[in-house]
């Protein structure tokens, strides 16, 4: 589905670019093998102490940094909307997908790894901070995630919910 653009931007405004939401289920399979793959790192680490016991959240953490990028994320609340912002710099809007539930926003994001070519061959382009991101979050009030507008400007998702509570109550009333 398809956001749709609250408003026009200003002329100062860097470029944007507004996103496609994904359904669920579809990122639900990504996110599956992220974990996994902490998982595994987690029991590596685990296991490179001795499988000593007791440092189980210690090995999932440093999994956790040491494959997925920290996304610093804030929001904003007004009687009808609720505003987030996320630093996702550094990746571009086909390396990110985002997906809208009515107490839940995902975003995921692979950076695509840049291939330069040299005399000797091919050379890979290394990044030392991880390449992925995944970000869950919680949302204290209800949504109505189809009418929401995802946009990516200069490295900042910008995420613009409507409400559904104030939604629930406009429709009775005229219902009514």
């Amino acid at each position: 589905m398809k956001s749709k653009r609250a408003s026009q931007p200003q002329q100062s405004d860097p470029p944007s670019t507004l996103l496609s939401l994904r359904k669920v289920e579809d990122l639900r399979w990504e996110m599956q093998q992220v974990q996994l793959a902490i998982a595994r790192r987690a029991y590596e680490l685990f296991e490179t102490r001795g499988c000593e016991h007791g440092h189980d959240w210690e090995d999932w953490f440093r999994a956790e940094s040491e494959l997925l990028r920290p996304v610093s994320v804030s929001m904003s609340e007004s009687d009808d909307w609720i505003s987030v912002r996320a630093n996702v710099f550094g990746f571009e809007e086909n390396e990110l997908r985002v997906s809208i539930e009515p107490r839940c926003i995902t975003i995921m994001g692979k950076k695509e790894v840049s291939v330069t070519e040299t005399e000797g061959g091919k050379v890979k382009y290394i990044d030392w901070d991880p390449d992925q991101i995944l970000q869950l979050i919680d949302l204290a009030t209800e949504v109505i995630p189809e009418s929401s507008v995802v946009e990516l400007q200069a490295g900042l998702l910008k995420i613009e919910l409507p409400k559904a509570a104030k939604q629930k109550v406009e429709t009775a009333a005229t219902a009514a």
